[in-house]
């Protein structure tokens, strides 16, 4: 048996060597060899079939380059789509489960030098949401595919047919509230009250108390001989259906605010439950949309100029990129949502709701609460037009551009 044959303990070894992943830095993308250490690459860099294939490269080395970055782009998102579709993960372990193919193609052979590189490439592009944080680059995938465009288009069509529902009980409850207001219950008058003055002012008033009972004749009537009847009996009874009436119309009076109460509290909560919803439904991860002015918020940009400068969404790509176009200079940068900040106008500016129950509606700021951090706009078109709303942070509105 030969010193290198298959079944010998010196192959055996070898192909135990060779089973698992190797160096990255001592792999060859061009004649797709991997080496075990330093000196083996070495010692295939100067073998003539690398020659070979480096001076096939030295031809049109960019089409070899934009090659395999875009095979290299293309297997590292379609691993990201197949394992983490809809999770935020971060990079390096995506990156880690990829290189586990003996296989794939390496970093080292395309236009990105690093990881980090690529992930911002990634983010500036809108394939990916990618945000940096203390424990390194997280990413989460943004699926373009027809079928869940598709899907995506449904959904937000249930979504506004539900809100148009959802407006039109509004307007409904609305003017509920508003005959509930104008209509009054017109109770009766109560009864005048009949003052007893004398005729004659010199007369005398004589009152007759225990008087015997005289036994009627045959000649009077029973009733008019009758004992201890007070001038003041009409008056008396007056008095008595005067009170009974007033306490009537009391009561009535006192049932109808309560009912009024119970029915205004019972529009008010349902009403409260109706914001919810919406508050509930509308309330997104992304707010930016085409039109609003924002202020960059990036430390990455400071050294060009742009950190803390205002510019003018001039398009969204994937509900988290904005192309900004810069006001000072018109210059026009890619920028991730987490690093732009909204911008608040001077009190009777146009706005636009950007998140929220109100979202996408255009209003005109009232008041800004600096205690809270809250403002208080109206909003002035749409069905919701007149609409007071308060409490609103400053995160939900952002200036309306003018240009």
């Amino acid at each position: 048996m030969g010193k290198n044959e298959f079944l010998t303990p010196k192959a055996i070894a070898n192909r135990i060597k060779a089973k698992g992943l190797q160096k990255l830095r001592w792999y060859c993308q061009m004649c797709q060899k991997q080496c075990r250490d330093e000196n083996g690459f070495k010692c295939h860099c100067m073998s003539e079939s690398h020659q070979r294939q480096m001076q096939v490269f030295g031809q049109n080395p960019d089409r070899f380059l934009d090659g395999y970055s875009e095979e290299f782009e293309t297997t590292f998102l379609e691993h990201v789509k197949r394992s983490h579709r809809f999770s935020r993960v971060a990079a390096t372990v995506v990156y880690n489960e990829y290189i586990t193919d003996r296989h794939h193609i390496h970093m080292n052979s395309t236009k990105w030098t690093t990881l980090t590189e690529f992930v911002k490439y990634l983010g500036r592009t809108g394939k990916c949401k990618v945000e940096n944080t203390e424990k390194g680059w997280f990413m989460t995938y943004i699926d373009r595919e027809p079928e869940t465009l598709l899907k995506e288009n449904l959904k937000n069509k249930r979504q506004r047919a539900e809100i148009a529902d959802e407006e039109r009980h509004e307007r409904a409850i609305a003017e509920q509230i508003e005959k509930a207001a104008k209509a009054d219950v017109v109770l009766p008058e109560p009864p005048k009250k009949e003052v007893l003055e004398r005729e004659n002012g010199r007369g005398k008033i004589a009152f007759s108390f225990g008087a015997p009972r005289v036994k009627p004749s045959g000649d009077m009537p029973e009733s008019s001989i009758k004992a201890g009847v007070s001038v003041f009996q009409d008056g008396e009874e007056d008095v008595v259906k005067d009170r009974k009436n007033s306490e009537r119309d009391a009561i009535s009076r006192n049932k109808w605010n309560e009912n009024k109460k119970d029915s205004m509290a019972a529009l008010e909560e349902l009403m409260r439950e109706q914001e919810f919803a919406k508050e509930k439904l509308n309330r997104k991860d992304y707010w930016l949309c085409e039109g609003i002015v924002v202020k960059v918020m990036s430390k990455a940009l400071e050294e060009k100029g742009y950190y803390k400068q205002k510019g003018v969404v001039a398009k969204v790509v994937g509900k988290y990129v904005g192309e900004i176009k810069m006001l000072e200079s018109g210059d026009v940068l890619k920028v991730d949502q987490e690093e732009l900040e909204t911008v608040i106008p001077q009190v009777g500016g146009s706005v636009k709701i950007v998140n929220g129950a109100y979202r996408g509606s255009n209003a005109r700021l009232l008041s800004i609460d600096t205690a809270k951090f809250t403002t208080k706009v109206q909003i002035e078109k749409g069905v919701y037009n007149g609409r007071v709303i308060s409490d609103i942070e400053y995160e939900d509105i952002c200036k309306i551009s003018q240009l």
